[in-house]
């Protein structure tokens, strides 16, 4: 075949010129890939609130109905272990949400959440610093200020921890419009449900076509109570076809310095199977009302052809009892108030993957940091969990350190769990296998042959509690801090 380089005229048998084509189309169409693999990924943040880890259908719970979180299973990798650290006082939530949002840990974190100062970067600000546009929508637990640093806009915004019946619950919540600046003085009130008021911020969101990449926060206040789920999803729920939990009881077995507070005032003591199965039901359909708006976000997701190129990332922010060891609330350190649900889905994750490995969601940061290439914030602690999606044994942490309050903490290794309390004066002990025991009922603090094992493990807990910059201290009379630590104390510990 005749051609011309440079003007000169040059012929080229058709067998070598067909090999220059399709080499060139190679050239052509890696560039394209490369290009494509450049278009920085969108994040999607979704959290839900008291939501605990085995409340996914497709994680085994066969009792709940929950199709859009089992899609997310299906089409990405869920972390099994995942865990809060624990809080300063009841209202767990709001060190949750804080130690997610800046990758710190819980003596880390400020006024037990309430604040963030400048100094410490949320990660939807270092997204928004790197260009992304930044939105958020539902649930906000801490000062004004780190909200508006890290968003650049929002809407059907809940600044505080729960909808109170009293001021209307989930039918009416009380929320605000992004305000600029950042002052949210005008509330309104809604005639939606809340779940349907966040997930409708989101999609309006996504329907506002742009070309630079996003990070959404939706963070529902579902399924907390009051627990009023909607008819449609409480009717697919029978008392009668509840299972009373394996590790249900009348009462918890000793005073573990928070059985007053108020979540264990919901139901009298002690507590009536028929009664707990009626409050896991509607539980359970909070869950599925909350499933159902996540559908709809990501249903959205998929018409606007973002889906493909965006990170999504599931959690709660803490568990619940639910008349698990006779408790109804978060305020303890078993397994069913600590562990969470942790999802990530979207490009370069594997799909319908589960891990073992414990993590905590202060991992989340630098892991989506490291997917998305940005810089790591100095001020975060957290470990990213990359390696999970790149190779095929991702070790995680060999240990966890639990707290809540002066009253209690806790350590995982090696799936033994001490859990040591602080309570008048009082120092139970407990002691679980959770290989053998996952519902933590058998405590094996009395067994001769464990005395070495729990000798061990709380001379790793006071080295953690040491390294995490807690303020009690194990060697002292009442770990330095006799009685239930007030309120007004914890606020102090690290202001």
């Amino acid at each position: 075949m005749l051609i011309k380089i440079f003007d000169k005229p040059i012929n080229i048998p058709m067998k070598t010129y067909s090999i220059i084509a399709i080499y060139i189309c190679l050239v052509l169409a890696g560039s394209v890939v490369k290009a494509q693999q450049a278009k920085p990924y969108n994040v999607l943040v979704i959290l839900t609130d008291d939501q605990r880890f085995n409340t996914i259908r497709a994680l085994g719970n066969n009792e709940i109905h929950t199709p859009n979180l089992d899609k997310l299973v299906k089409s990405g990798t869920t972390f099994t272990q995942a865990h809060i650290m624990g809080s300063l006082g009841g209202a767990v939530c709001a060190p949750s949400r804080a130690m997610l949002l800046t990758g710190r840990p819980v003596f880390n974190v400020h006024s037990d959440g309430r604040n963030i100062p400048p100094s410490e970067k949320t990660f939807p600000e270092l997204f928004r610093d790197n260009g992304y546009r930044t939105f958020s929508t539902g649930k906000w637990h801490s000062d004004l200020q780190s909200f508006n640093r890290s968003f650049a806009s929002g809407d059907n915004i809940f600044l505080g921890g729960m909808h109170e019946e009293k001021s209307g619950g989930h039918w009416k919540p009380r929320l605000h419009h992004y305000d600029p600046k950042g002052a949210y003085k005008d509330e309104f009130q809604t005639d939606e449900f809340s779940s349907v008021c966040y997930a409708d911020a989101a999609i309006k969101f996504l329907n506002q076509q742009q070309d630079s990449p996003f990070l959404m926060y939706v963070a529902f206040t579902a399924p907390h109570d009051p627990r009023t789920p909607p008819t449609e999803f409480l009717s697919l729920y029978d008392k009668k076809n509840i299972s009373l939990p394996g590790n249900f009881m009348p009462r918890h077995p000793f005073n573990n310095g928070e059985l007053a507070v108020r979540d264990e005032q919901l139901l009298p003591v002690p507590r009536n199977p028929d009664r707990v199965k009626k409050e896991i039901a509607k539980y359970y359909a909070m869950i599925t009302a909350v499933d159902h708006e996540i559908g709809r976000i990501m249903e959205a997701l998929l018409k606007t052809g973002q889906i493909d190129n965006t990170i999504v990332v599931f959690a709660g922010d803490n568990g619940l009892a639910v008349g698990q060891h006779g408790l109804l609330g978060k305020q303890n350190l078993y397994d069913h108030s600590m562990r969470v649900p942790l999802i990530f889905s979207g490009p370069g994750i594997p799909a319908n993957k589960q891990t073992d490995a414990l993590c905590y969601l202060t991992d989340v940061f630098p892991t989506l940091c490291e997917i998305t290439k940005l810089p790591q914030a100095k001020t975060v602690s957290g470990r990213s969990m990359n390696n999970v999606f790149t190779k095929r044994k991702f070790e995680g942490r060999d240990r966890l350190f639990l707290t809540y309050s002066n009253l209690q903490r806790a350590l995982i290794k090696d799936n033994k769990k001490l859990i040591l309390y602080n309570v008048d004066g009082d120092y139970p002990i407990q002691l679980f296998d959770l290989s053998k025991d996952p519902l933590e009922i058998n405590n094996l603090a009395e067994d001769k042959d464990q005395q070495e094992t729990i000798r061990s493990l709380k001379t790793l807990l006071n080295n953690e509690m040491r390294a995490y910059g807690d303020f009690c201290d194990l060697s002292k009379e009442n770990w330095g801090y006799p009685g239930r630590l007030k309120w007004e104390d914890a606020l102090l510990i690290n202001p």
